[in-house]
């Protein structure tokens, strides 16, 4: 019989999918067969409706996989409506059970539930597939503070021995220092450490493609860029000498400026820009849209202001979804260098490792 991992974590964008990428690595380099699945799907209403369905696409393409585990259900606002109001009485724990009887790998990568009380309402909670699966639980975590233990904690004390272990992730340079404590006092709480994984630019990168869609914006020159990867967002704002001192400093850029700020907008085709978001609706003039064609850099008008472009960009660097070829390659290369297979794919019975 197949074994089951269950990958979740204690909130939303803490890296699970890349996880998935990562281990799926980690298990064929050591010649295991895997399969994947995504029991319970989210949703988004500022997204596509189908997100669930592109990000099991995306794992599934990138893992060569001829099939998946089926998604038994998506949390939209419907889905939960008809629950609560005892329309939908579906016993979600049966089907999820079926899962038992597809038994061809050694083990299955399960994307569990974003946070501990995710699913519950369906059964479908992490514990709760846990209990179905007779599957431990490996929990992605991402590093806020020292703090990021109590929240560990709290889910231990819930979990109990069906936690296998924790990955700690984007964790940024200057948080280096209380590293081997916290490690060391997990540890000792009967929660293992597999991996520290510093913070990478290029995984909190957003395409263009994502910012088009999420500022609902006009895209005026080089529709053809649109994957280009964006890692640091600039508002050209102030004078074109200060603006220049800031966009100098930056890789990669967002600048968001307004579309009446020639003087701004050449300074950042200039500098090392991705992308060009011009506020207010305004287009820009012919020399500027010719010069960001000749340097492939696209243009996108938005009718918004500033701040509220400004917003949503933020947003967006906060909520990144694992969809380009780039990221998974540095997935996969940061979970060999910091996160310690063996030990894991010990713990599940499936490596013999040496005293």
């Amino acid at each position: 019989m197949a074994k089951h991992l269950l990958i979740g974590s204690i909130m939303p964008y803490s890296g699970k999918s890349a996880t998935v990428l990562g281990l799926a690595k980690l298990c064929r380099d050591r010649h295991l067969r895997i399969a994947y699945g995504k029991p319970l799907g989210t949703y988004q209403p500022a997204t596509d409706s189908e997100d669930t369905e592109a990000d099991v696409s995306f794992l599934q393409k990138t893992l060569n996989l001829e099939n998946v585990r089926p998604t038994l259900l998506t949390l939209t606002p419907e889905a939960i409506k008809a629950r609560l109001m005892g329309t939908d009485q579906q016993d979600y724990r049966q089907a999820l059970a079926t899962y038992h009887n597809m038994n061809s790998e050694d083990l299955v990568l399960l994307e569990g539930p974003a946070t501990l009380a995710e699913g519950r309402l369906f059964d479908l909670g992490l514990a709760q597939m846990a209990a179905v699966l007779d599957a431990p639980i490996l929990l992605v975590v991402r590093y806020e503070s020292p703090l990021v233990v109590e929240s560990l904690l709290l889910a231990k004390s819930e979990l109990g021995d069906r936690l296998l272990g924790v990955i700690i992730n984007d964790i940024p340079q200057p948080e280096t220092q209380p590293l081997p404590a916290i490690r060391q006092y997990l540890e000792a709480h009967q929660i293992p450490v597999f991996g520290l994984l510093p913070r990478s630019q290029l995984l909190r990168s957003v395409s263009v493609k994502e910012l088009v869609r999420q500022l609902n914006a006009e895209v005026l020159c080089r529709p053809d860029r649109l994957d280009l990867l964006v890692e640091e967002l600039t508002i050209g704002a102030m004078n074109v000498s200060a603006a220049l001192k800031y966009f100098r400093k930056a890789n990669n850029m967002a600048v968001i400026t307004g579309g009446d700020r020639t003087d701004i907008q050449w300074a950042a085709l200039e500098t090392s820009t991705h992308c060009l978001i011009l506020t207010g609706h305004l287009p820009p003039s012919p020399a500027i849209l010719a010069r960001a064609e000749e340097l492939e850099i696209p243009i996108l008008s938005v009718d918004l202001d500033t701040l509220t472009a400004v917003e949503i960009v933020d947003r967006a660097f906060g909520q990144v979804r694992l969809h380009e070829i780039a990221k998974v390659k540095c997935v996969e290369q940061m979970m060999q260098e910091h996160v310690d297979g063996d030990r894991l794919l010990a713990q599940l019975g499936l490596l013999t490792v040496e005293a």
